[in-house]
């Protein structure tokens, strides 16, 4: 089984313009048809032709097909085995289809031959246009770029078949902007045109590019697109003042560092190109102003870097330059990346404070000064052309002592007070200037005053000096090197000289000698020394300074006399307190006071503790002084045993006069004529023992009380006896005891015991009772 393919034209057999013609066959083609694409024919279009070798025409073979667009797209003739595609095909879509070929038998069906597969290829015509897929397009070149630079490549594509004919061969054009740019037409490569590209005069091209198939040839389908070319930009333009002169105004008291205005150089360029650098060029600018770039706005800030003065002058011309910081190194050629402007800056007068001339601080003046005396003259003058006068004062905050006065309209400082370069060597004092018509207007200067020295302190020795000598000391032993000190401070520095003073020049033990270095050396001038007949030595010292004038005082050198070993190691020194100066320093004396207060405060208060415990033993009204009774078991040792008790405290504790026997006779109310009241308060009659008298009082009484105590819980567990045998020694009164009072003839009146204060009130209560019994009994 063959296929069989048509002429060129591909048309349909027995077509009379063929036939006219003359067809010429092709040959046979096994298992391959064609088909153009896009028939639009009213027909079905002829495409081959299968055909057995066993078919002898009489339709007894039936051919089928089979496969991709099998009875579908492609229908065969089962008798004759033409192929004919009924619908319009598209080589874009598919390009062929496989197809299966059958020879059967019409009458069994059966195969008369091998299936046999064939391909129908559909065959291109140019009916696709070029199309940019990649779009859009966006480029970019320098300006001043040279011709011929590279922008940027397109490229278009196309569906046709590139293997069959012109269809898919594509050229490219410029329809728009070839003045400046123009194209590669085979591989789309676009590139500048002129070398004079202008980012300032235009930044961005809309550049039309073209492609058409068919290599250009008339009848080729094209397409287009737009590419945006963007000029970049390159430093090709200097920087530009817009004006040659910039006005500004400040006030002179406009403090260093402010800022007078801003300036701003133009650049037509963008980005870094237009980074500024700004600066001063002459040099009286330099020296007053200063031009700093804010990176910001790329503007050149003019600060004041010196104080302004309108009275000095009015006017100042400035030049500010501007120069671009990144210079391209291709366009130098171009001119200059600099420009420069002129910045005139007026300065405005202000009512300023009165300023000092000259600014001297220090002054210097003698301690010795008297008060009113003139320390040195500030002065300070109005800076304003008005030229007010001014007045001074001083701060007083800094001068609280007012220790130095000013002269309000000379400026003139004297000195207040007695000035003491030892208290104070230095003083800082401010000193106010003002307007005299506007105290606003204030200026101050510090003022330091250095008081000088002069020699009114006698120098002293350095210390209260103690030494010690050996009792067996030889002559000439070195005993003490003593210095001096002296609060002055002479601008030639200190020199000292030594020498015993006038009371001691009959001093024999000890010699002085003057080192000739502001110190001196005591010196033994005896063999040997006695502690028993001395032990101290005061050695008085003369010390005089150089001066002007001469001053001189007397130290004392306390030396002791200590015993030695033999090595002269000083073993042991009498304990005699050393002598001492008799003046005290107030912090001494302050120390002494407080102590002697405090000495007081603690009798005072020990004296007032005393009188509230007696007051709260006195406060039992019915108790008697006798009262005080205790019972102890224990008889202790005897008279002479004092550890028990404490016979001191059994003594009185008052001493009186022992009353004459000329006064001893009874109560007040027998007084004679030479008796007061006084010898009646202290007067005690002096009894007379009888060995009639009845105890049994006493004795009940103290029985009571031993039963107490017996009964008693809270008394000690142990009991002691305490005799009462000693009567004291020289009673200035006759005894009350009743034991020596023998005598029942003995005639008393105790009534004026009542008289002796509360403490007696219970005896007297006592012995008044007792005298009326004796008086009942007698009766």
């Amino acid at each position: 089984m063959h296929t069989e393919v048509e002429g060129p034209g591909l048309g349909e057999p027995g077509d009379p313009a063929l036939l006219a013609s003359g067809r010429v066959k092709r040959g046979w083609v096994w298992n391959q048809f064609f088909v153009v694409e896009e028939y639009t024919g009213t027909e079905p279009l002829y495409v081959g032709k299968i055909h057995s070798d066993s078919d002898e025409g009489d339709g007894s073979i039936k051919y089928t097909i089979s496969g991709e667009g099998a009875g579908t797209i492609f229908l065969i003739d089962e008798i004759t085995g033409d192929i004919h595609a009924t619908e319009r095909l598209d080589r874009e879509q598919k390009t062929f289809y496989t197809l299966r070929a059958q020879a059967r038998d019409r009458q069994t069906d059966q195969l008369l031959e091998p299936e046999s597969e064939f391909i129908i290829k559909v065959q291109d015509i140019n009916d696709s246009e070029p199309r940019f897929l990649e779009g859009p397009y966006i480029g970019s070149v320098a300006e001043l770029s040279p011709v011929g630079t590279s922008v940027m490549q397109v490229m278009a594509s196309d569906a046709d078949d590139p293997t069959y004919g012109s269809s898919a061969r594509v050229v490219y054009s410029v329809l728009e902007g070839e003045q400046h740019f123009t194209v590669d037409s085979k591989t789309g490569v676009i590139r500048t045109a002129v070398a004079d590209l202008d980012r300032e005069t235009q930044d961005r091209y809309e550049v039309v590019i073209r492609a058409t198939d068919m290599a250009g040839q008339l009848g080729g389908l094209s397409g287009s697109t737009t590419v945006t070319i963007v000029v970049t930009d390159v430093n090709d333009n200097p920087p530009r003042f817009p004006q040659k002169m910039y006005q500004f105004s400040i006030v002179e008291t406009a403090p260093v560092g402010t800022a007078i205005g801003r300036v701003k150089a133009e650049d037509s360029d963008v980005g870094e190109n237009t980074d500024m650098t700004y600066q001063v060029k002459d040099e009286e600018g330099v020296e007053m102003f200063k031009v700093t770039t804010d990176s910001n706005t790329q503007e050149a800030v003019i600060t004041v870097q010196k104080p302004l003065d309108y009275e000095s002058k009015k006017v100042h011309t400035v030049v500010v330059e501007a120069l671009n910081k990144f210079v391209d190194p291709r366009f130098v050629d171009l001119g200059t990346f600099r420009d420069q402007t002129i910045v005139r800056v007026s300065v405005l007068d202000v009512d300023e404070p009165p300023e000092f001339r000259p600014p001297s601080n220090l002054m210097e003046v003698q301690e010795d000064a008297h008060v009113g005396s003139i320390v040195g003259v500030v002065t300070a003058l109005d800076p304003d052309t008005a030229n007010h006068p001014v007045r001074y004062a001083i701060d007083r905050s800094t001068d609280a002592e007012r220790i130095f006065d000013i002269d309000a309209k000379t400026g003139a400082i004297v000195t207040g007070k007695v000035l003491d370069r030892e208290t104070a060597g230095w003083h800082n004092i401010t000193v106010l200037a003002m307007e005299a018509d506007n105290h606003s207007q204030v200026s101050r200067a510090s003022l330091r005053i250095r008081i000088l020295d002069v020699n009114d302190n006698p120098p002293e020795l350095a210390t209260p000096y103690e030494a010690a000598v050996c009792e067996d000391a030889k002559p000439g032993q070195l005993i003490q090197t003593i210095s001096v000190v002296d609060r002055d401070e002479p601008q030639s520095g200190h020199r000292f000289y030594f020498t015993l003073a006038p009371e001691a020049t009959n001093n024999h033990h000890f010699s002085l000698l003057d080192i000739q270095d502001n110190t001196a050396a005591v010196h033994t001038q005896r063999v040997g020394f006695n502690r028993q007949e001395q032990d101290v030595f005061l050695l008085p010292i003369l010390v005089v300074d150089s001066g002007p004038p001469a001053l001189s005082s007397t130290g004392t050198l306390t030396i002791r006399v200590c015993g030695c070993d033999s090595n002269g190691a000083i073993q042991s020194c009498n304990s005699t307190a050393y002598v001492v100066s008799a003046t005290l320093s107030p912090g001494a004396l302050i120390a002494l006071l407080v102590c002697v207060l405090i000495l007081v405060v603690l009798v005072l208060l020990i004296l007032t503790l005393k009188r509230h415990h007696k007051s709260h033993l006195t406060s039992e009204d019915d108790e008697d002084m006798r009262d005080n009774v205790i019972k102890y078991n224990d008889e202790g040792g005897g008279e002479q045993d004092t550890e028990a008790y404490d016979m001191s405290a059994l003594r009185s504790l008052y001493d009186f006069s022992e009353i004459k026997a000329g006064d001893g006779g009874g109560g007040p109310g027998e007084g004679g004529p030479g008796r007061n009241p006084a010898s009646e308060l202290h007067a005690l009659p002096q009894w007379v023992q009888s060995p009639d008298l009845d105890f049994s009082v006493f004795r009940d009484y103290i029985c009571r009380k031993v039963e107490q105590a017996d009964e008693d819980l809270s008394v000690p567990p142990y009991d002691s006896f305490q005799t009462y045998a000693f009567e004291g020694s020289d009673s200035p009164v006759p005894s009350l005891s009743s034991i020596n009072t023998w005598s029942s003839g003995s005639e008393q009146d105790f009534s004026y015991l009542g008289g002796w204060g509360p403490r007696f009130r219970q005896l007297a209560a006592l012995y008044a009772g007792r005298r009326g019994e004796e008086d009942s009994e007698e009766s």
